[in-house]
């Protein structure tokens, strides 16, 4: 499984403006409304939330991989971001995440979700492409390290 299939260039947000946990799952999943005008942002938001509640999904190292399944979505979709500050995302290190993939899966893809999370995580854990993904300057370079992997 290639991660960049499941990418679009519309969905990066390689400076995130948000301070604190909430703000970063409302300027992913709004990114992913603006390109997709059917998505129920509301409840995507919520699905988000509601996930983070039983227990961060900020894994350490800067890294965090909000995700969630929701009704009504016909594929997986990602958004990606990056915040050059750091936002407190409740990581298990409890230091602040930088880089951020949102996965958001239809209810009835158990397998893929997992695999694309598993794919996400090994990916993160390359210190050349977390390098590249942190100093791109533009958000071709941006999309250019995603697409190196």
């Amino acid at each position: 499984m290639v991660l960049r299939d499941f990418l679009s260039k519309d969905l990066l947000l390689p400076e995130l403006q948000a301070k604190n946990k909430t703000e970063v799952l409302a300027e992913l999943v709004a990114v992913l409304a603006q390109k997709e005008p059917s998505l129920d942002a509301e409840a995507a938001f919520r699905v988000l939330k509601d996930r983070e509640s039983l227990g961060s999904t900020g894994i350490g190292e800067g890294l965090a991989i909000p995700h969630g399944k929701l009704e009504g979505l016909e594929r997986i979709v990602l958004v990606v971001g990056r915040s050059s500050e750091g936002v407190d995302f409740d990581a298990l290190d409890h230091k602040p995440c930088h880089i951020f993939f949102m996965v958001l899966a239809p209810e009835q893809v158990a397998g893929m979700h997992l695999r694309i999370l598993a794919s996400i995580t090994r990916l993160l854990k390359d210190e050349a492409f977390r390098h590249a993904f942190l100093t791109a300057q533009d958000k071709e370079l941006f999309w250019d390290a995603l697409n190196s992997a």
